[in-house]
């Protein structure tokens, strides 16, 4: 089977994408042409790290009020900038899990009531699905590909076959690294977010300073477990007496580097199985830790080490956004896939699905595997 067709279309499709699972509020117009090029046509992103802060972290009430007090200004303005009406749209694409229930019900409900008023199809999508299609926002990228997927809620590494066609390697057992990340900013005081924090102040510490643990180091397979490395962080700081400016560097940057040591370790066992299946070998790395310097500086290394070519998203496209969803929204509509307007939101939605429920990496419940 031809996993790398052409979409089946004979004219450029525009499509308005909207994301809210999280803390980011946004919006985004994207062109599909016929040869399969994506241009951005506009592309609104609105943070709520004010709201948060005090907290340290995203609380959920407070999220989907942000997303529910200015979806529509963001909406508007994505609009405006493009300078397009919604009579010029193909469809209307919107996150609809997985994430935070609160704001990903804000984003479904704008969505579906932009598509029936202006009688245009909705897309419903899978938020992993919009990182997963994201480096295609800024390159030509043929499937299939291997991808590991880092954010604050996910670590993941999936084979990419094809639209639809996700097999997952590995997933996260516990926490997620870019959780693991917000969390140790979070002992040592740091701020929010967490991951830009570590990173800043690692820059000037000794990463060799504390002996960090790498879980499942002995253990076959591609999973993660990030709830052990996060623990021994809190340990040593409650450990040390008064610390310093410096013992917190160096404490970030021995973090940093065992939580980077761990994506390397498991990702480098996945290059060998995805390399065993199939003939083009690119690595690709998405999700908000994408960004972070050390992670994709090991990773290309790996992944030439390896012959694999290495791609990474746009540092704007790393985190959510409405681009990654309106793409994946007309990805889909190019192939005639639309949904019903009565979909529901999920607040977990694994990208390989069949996967998850047979083997969940993190448990199940009755709101579905959680990964």
């Amino acid at each position: 089977m031809d996993l790398d067709h052409k979409p089946p279309i004979a004219q450029a499709l525009t499509v308005l994408g909207l994301e809210s699972s999280c803390d980011e509020t946004a919006a985004a117009l994207v062109r599909l042409h016929v040869d399969g090029r994506v241009e951005i046509l506009s592309d609104c992103i609105t943070d709520q790290i004010e709201a948060h802060t005090p907290y340290g972290g995203v609380v959920p009430e407070i999220a989907a009020r942000q997303h529910a007090d200015i979806m529509d200004q963001v909406v508007a303005q994505t609009m405006r900038e493009a300078n397009l009406s919604y009579g010029e749209l193909d469809g209307v694409a919107a996150t609809c899990g997985p994430g935070l229930i609160g704001g990903v019900l804000v984003g479904m409900m704008t969505g579906k009531a932009i598509a029936l008023a202006a009688n245009l199809p909705f897309i419903a999508i899978n938020h992993l699905e919009g990182h997963a299609l994201s480096p295609r926002l800024g390159a030509s990228l043929p499937f299939p590909y291997l991808l590991l997927l880092v954010s604050g809620g996910h670590t993941q590494l999936l084979a990419i076959e094809g639209l639809g066609q996700y097999h997952r390697y590995g997933s996260t057992l516990d926490d997620a690294v870019g959780e693991a990340f917000d969390k140790a900013a979070k002992i040592m005081g740091l701020g929010f977010p967490g991951g830009p924090a570590v990173e800043k102040i690692a820059k000037s510490g000794n990463a060799k300073r504390f002996e960090l643990p790498r879980p499942l180091a002995k253990r076959s397979g591609c999973d993660f477990s990030y709830s052990g490395l996060k623990s021994a962080v809190q340990r040593i700081w409650q450990g040390l007496d008064n610390p310093s400016s410096q013992d917190k560097a160096d404490l970030a940057a021995s973090f940093q580097l065992a939580a980077t040591d761990i994506l390397v370790r498991q990702t480098k066992k996945a290059l060998v199985r995805f390399a065993e299946q199939f003939a083009n070998t690119h690595l690709v790395v998405a999700g908000g830790v994408a960004a972070n310097a050390l992670v994709r500086a090991q990773l290309e290394t790996l992944a030439n080490t390896h012959g694999f070519a290495f791609l990474a998203p746009p540092l704007r496209y790393c985190t959510d956004n409405g681009a990654m969803i309106a793409l994946a929204g007309a990805e889909h509509l190019a192939r005639g896939q639309t949904s019903a307007l009565d979909v529901a939101a999920r607040p977990r939605w694994p990208l390989d699905e069949a996967a998850a429920n047979q083997n969940p990496a993190s448990g199940s419940g009755k709101k579905g595997p959680k990964s």
